[in-house]
């Protein structure tokens, strides 16, 4: 049985192959030379911008808006107040790990949607069974 055709992104997969000093730069050049259909969350998009922005500047932090919106086939999925209550519940879940609402938020949208593939170097984004195809 095929699994789910989609992949879900992580911020440090965007991450690794927008900046080009990441370690795990060349892998992820490689992943979205030819992406399948991704999914990520409107979480996801604020953390990546607060990341670039603090790191580099405005300018970089729009770049990967700019980014984010050529990007196909990705879809950004809305979070609203019921998501957020589900992410919590992996929060509590997995509270001896240090999740971000970002990485509850890709737990819980991963498991509602059979989505078995993650791309990210977070390790913390396959405690709910997904597997993890990190930079290395």
């Amino acid at each position: 049985m095929a699994g789910n055709p989609e992949v879900y992104v992580d911020t440090s997969a965007f991450i690794a192959f927008l900046d080009r000093s990441d370690s795990h730069h060349s892998r992820y050049r490689q992943l979205f030379s030819r992406p399948p259909r991704l999914v990520t969350t409107s979480l996801v998009v604020c953390e990546g911008y607060g990341w670039f922005l603090r790191r580099y500047d405005q300018q970089r932090a729009l770049q990967f808006l700019a980014f984010l919106e050529d990007c196909q086939p990705l879809e950004i999925t809305a979070v609203g107040p019921a998501e957020i209550r589900s992410a919590a519940e992996y929060l509590r879940k997995f509270a001896d790990h240090p999740l971000t609402l970002a990485d509850a938020m890709g737990l819980y949208i991963m498991r509602q949607r059979k989505i078995d593939l993650c791309w990210s170097t977070d390790r913390h984004l396959s405690l709910a069974g997904a597997r993890l195809l990190s930079g290395g």
